[in-house]
């Protein structure tokens, strides 16, 4: 990615609503013990992503993840999938993220429910992986992709880092319909989105790739209603983000997630869930 994308989509994920600290207080509040946590308490709160566990349950029963499988989570935030994954199949999980504060966040909320020996986390691009060739029986990746400019070098990255045979299963935010010049730029600008791709194209790209596709879902209305809910959730949240990131952050961001929301409900964006499988 280039510097700019790189720090933009940094900002963003650095000042999220959704946080360790966030995290932390609703744990406290809801009365549960930090110092002896369990994943199945902490999965309340850490799935920063569209659906909770249901949908990394089901992204792991189409990838095939058993506990044999080392696992790859791509863009992998704070860990919430990398844990549940570890946590429900017996897997071991790498996390790669290049947001060092979600990865530091995802270090420590690993360490306190005890999954530190089966979950790690490396601090990296996703269009340049630190990671050797063939390392991974399967990659995994959630509503991250929309944030990276070159979808060809990070569908490249998963095919080499993947071992002959192996599974890459991913979702993404998609195009629905053409969007305006102006929505394309407040995408780029607030949502530090550019360049959102049509499944076709991720099919397109999968292929060059030399992955051959096993299943495309259409996610789009599934997320059109939890989006809608994840904005009620997220204006919730008012009183931590403004403790933590100040009112004018809080205002900021919910016009630009109230936007991005409204791009759902008005057909123009919606997303995919893609398995695909690279030859023996």
């Amino acid at each position: 990615m280039t510097v700019s994308a790189t720090q933009g989509v940094i900002a963003f994920y650095d000042t999220h609503p959704i946080n360790e600290d966030e995290i932390l207080a609703k744990l406290a509040a809801r009365g549960d013990d930090l110092d002896s946590l369990t994943q199945d308490k902490l999965k309340d709160f850490d799935q920063d992503h569209y659906g909770g566990t249901e949908v990394v349950d089901i992204l792991a029963e189409r990838a095939g993840i058993g506990a044999r499988h080392h696992v790859l989570d791509v863009c992998s935030g704070m860990g919430g999938p990398a844990r549940w994954l570890a946590h429900t199949r017996g897997c071991r999980v790498t996390g790669l993220d290049f947001t060092q504060s979600r990865v530091e966040a995802a270090r420590r909320l690993t360490a306190r429910v005890g999954l530190e020996q089966r979950v790690d986390f490396v601090h990296g691009d996703a269009t340049a992986m630190p990671l050797p060739d063939t390392a991974f029986d399967i990659v995994v990746s959630q509503e991250a992709w929309l944030h990276i400019p070159d979808k060809a070098a990070v569908i490249g990255q998963c095919a080499r880092v993947l071992r002959p045979g192996g599974t890459l299963a991913f979702t993404d935010v998609t195009l629905s319909a053409s969007l305006t010049p102006l929505e394309e730029s407040r995408l780029v600008a607030e949502m530090h989105a550019p360049g959102v791709a049509w499944t076709a194209r991720y099919l397109e790209l999968l292929a060059t790739a030399g992955l051959s596709v096993k299943t495309c879902e259409d996610l789009s209305a599934f997320w059109t209603d939890t989006l809608v809910k994840r904005l009620a959730m997220y204006r919730g949240l008012r009183d931590t983000t403004v403790a933590k990131f100040g009112a004018a952050h809080f205002d900021a961001w919910d016009a630009t997630y109230a936007f991005f929301v409204g791009l759902f409900t008005a057909g123009k964006l919606g997303g995919a869930r893609i398995v695909a499988r690279k030859p023996d």
